[in-house]
């Protein structure tokens, strides 16, 4: 069992810069995957950014170039830097892991962290 912790969101004005971290209870350099998603009021959650245990990430075109997504795995710890916040970007935020055990594969989600841009 997997449990993932979000923090570092709140109300940032428009052009600014959050920092969201996840800590996980588990070595993520074991796992197969992490990832941030971000879920806009009354919409499924859609996927931002994911990253690899050798830091290999990927990311949704419309953040490319603002998003960073980050590790560090003697921490067990994941980050999303957001700059140049954009009043869209405004939803809740989870942090996703995916695990390998044998053959099956395991879904972990944190409880999601707000994030607020004003105009």
């Amino acid at each position: 069992q997997v449990q993932l912790v979000e923090s570092g969101g709140g109300l940032a004005q428009a052009g600014k810069s959050l920092k969201l971290s996840c800590a996980a209870s588990g070595s993520i350099a074991d796992f197969n995957a992490m990832a941030w998603y971000r879920q806009f009021a009354g919409n499924e959650r859609q996927l931002v950014a994911t990253i690899t245990s050798d830091s290999t990430t990927t990311y949704l075109d419309s953040v490319k170039g603002r998003f960073t997504n980050s590790n560090d795995n003697a921490k067990n710890m994941v980050y999303l830097q957001l700059n140049g916040l954009k009043p869209e970007y405004t939803g809740v935020y989870f942090c996703h892991a995916n695990t390998r055990d044998g053959v099956k594969d395991w879904s972990y989600w944190g409880q999601g962290t707000q994030v607020t841009v004003s105009a």
